[in-house]
């Protein structure tokens, strides 16, 4: 199999924008010097900001004028708002609430 430069220097060129990803907040945040406020102020705001994007980017495909009017969209926010509340587990609540819509299209709005 021949040596491929090209791929190979695809490899070395992502393998180093990662490496610089990792390292940079170290070196530009690092030293003993207390972390400055903005950067404190987007851990705050950017989980749920982005949970909000999230929200949008799943039901924004739902046809709420359609025959199904959209239930099976609703149905499975919920499923994953309750099993979330009832759990505090992200990853069972994104699973269930995948699982659910699944059945509900696929076996119960046909």
């Amino acid at each position: 199999m021949p040596f491929d430069l090209h791929a190979a220097a695809q490899v070395a060129v992502i393998a180093a924008v990662t490496l610089l990803l990792r390292f940079l907040p170290f070196a530009v945040f690092g030293g003993g010097r207390p972390t400055p406020r903005y950067i404190l102020y987007l851990a705050n705001v950017l989980p749920c900001a982005i949970m909000a994007m999230l929200v949008v980017y799943c039901l924004r495909g739902a046809d709420l004028a359609g025959p199904t009017h959209g239930l099976p969209e609703l149905l499975a926010a919920a499923a994953v708002v309750a099993l979330h509340l009832w759990r505090k587990n992200t990853l069972l609540s994104i699973a269930g609430g995948t699982a659910l819509y699944m059945v509900l299209v696929q076996l119960v709005f046909v």
